[in-house]
């Protein structure tokens, strides 16, 4: 696993962790025939954050550049955060580490421009590990199962990473991308949540124009914009030559 300067330390046990509140407390109160709002749900974790006068910790996973440009701007208002880019799903190898390196560079530039001092990890590239994961569902249509296990196990290292350094939160970029399923996204955090001593961050960051800010910011920043989610199969379904590409 790569560590730069501005990584994040390792934390001391947080004296906040027995009053920051569960999304799954929140979720109870609700109807449960209606189509959750994620951004409601953090909305109202934020409130009770600030009446508690408490700043969490929050690891959120990014899987590039352009997805963690307003979800840093926003979340950094409210709690210190930390970015593990994991994402074994990227191909080929050249590609993914053009977006791990833009990734790092935009939190450089992101701390410089606004005083904030977000954390950036890079998880070890295991390729590998993502066949394991959609064996069996390579021709699956982008948006369905093949997904599902691809973001179940993305999930499940920023988990297990958060749980590893203490994180209040842990949660996703993912879900300011107008191509990604959301509720399914914050449905598997959830879950993932009972598995691991870490709380989820409920999220839908593209709502209230949060993806029309992303692309003014990778303008702004100069940010590299792909134009494929990431993995082979994706790049195949959307036509994309990979050769010509690179």
């Amino acid at each position: 696993m790569k560590n730069t300067d501005f990584e994040h330390k390792e934390i001391e046990e947080s004296h906040i962790e027995k009053d920051i509140k569960n999304a799954k407390e929140i979720l109870k109160r609700m109807n449960p025939n209606q189509k959750i709002n994620y951004h409601t749900i953090l909305t109202k974790l934020i409130s009770d954050w600030e009446n508690k006068d408490i700043r969490p910790k929050i690891l959120i996973h990014s899987c590039c550049a352009p997805c963690s440009t307003y979800t840093l701007e926003f979340l950094t208002q409210y709690a210190d955060v930390t970015v593990l880019f994991a994402n074994n799903n990227i191909h080929p190898k050249a590609e993914y580490e053009k977006r791990a390196l833009v990734q790092e560079e935009f939190i450089k530039k992101f701390n410089e421009r606004t005083g904030n001092d977000v954390g950036f990890i890079e998880d070890e590239y295991k390729p590998m590990d993502f066949y394991k994961a959609v064996k069996g569902l390579e021709n699956e249509k982008e948006g369905g199962a093949r997904c599902t296990a691809c973001f179940q196990m993305r999930l499940d290292i920023v988990a297990k990473k958060a749980q590893e350094l203490g994180f209040d939160y842990f949660g996703s970029a993912l879900t300011l991308s107008p191509h990604k399923n959301s509720q399914l996204i914050n449905t598997l955090g959830l879950e993932i949540q009972e598995i691991f001593d870490v709380k989820y961050l409920p999220s839908d960051f593209k709502k209230n124009n949060g993806y029309k800010r992303s692309v003014d910011m990778c303008t702004e920043y100069d940010v590299y914009r792909q134009c494929y989610c990431g993995c082979i199969f994706a790049a195949m379904d959307q036509g994309i030559d990979l050769n010509e590409y690179k």
